[in-house]
């Protein structure tokens, strides 16, 4: 009888060194998709360094898809007033809003390109443009609209 080989364990990720000299991480993402770290490491330990941090965040379900944000404001924010099952009134009002005070600035940028900086530099510009309310209106529907999904 021959001895059995032992099973390698699943390795969360791998790393490997490049032409450049540079090294790549490269992990499972939780959709089951193989993923490619943003950046290269000047060093191995920095590549690994990296994979053990996104596997904590996989992990305590902090890890957030880095192809989340590729969608554009006006896209997420339309699907997202679409599916709240708004009355009629809310939905006109949320849609109004939208058309006239977000999408004007808003509307091609990607969601992970909305900044905080971005945010306050509209929110002055409509002060100066509009009443304090309707401000205040629009940036309560902007955060409702960028706030992360819950999961129950």
């Amino acid at each position: 009888m021959a001895a059995r080989k032992p099973q390698r364990r699943r390795e969360f990720g791998t790393v490997r060194q490049l032409p450049s000299g540079r090294w790549q991480a490269r992990y499972w993402a939780p959709d089951g998709s193989r993923r490619t770290a943003p950046e290269t490491f000047e060093t191995r330990t920095d590549a690994q360094t990296w994979l053990t941090l996104t596997q904590a965040d996989i992990e305590r379900k902090h890890w957030v898809d880095p192809e989340a944000g590729a969608v554009d404001f006006a896209t997420y924010a339309t699907r997202w007033i679409k599916e709240r099952g708004l009355s009629a009134t809310a939905e006109e009002l949320y849609r109004r809003l939208l058309r006239l005070h977000l999408l004007p600035t808003f509307a091609t940028t990607n969601l992970d390109a909305i900044t905080p900086p971005a945010v306050r530099t509209w929110r002055a510009e409509r002060l100066e443009a509009t009443g304090a309310t309707t401000v205040a209106k629009s940036y309560r529907l902007l955060k409702a609209v960028m706030e992360p999904p819950t999961t129950n």
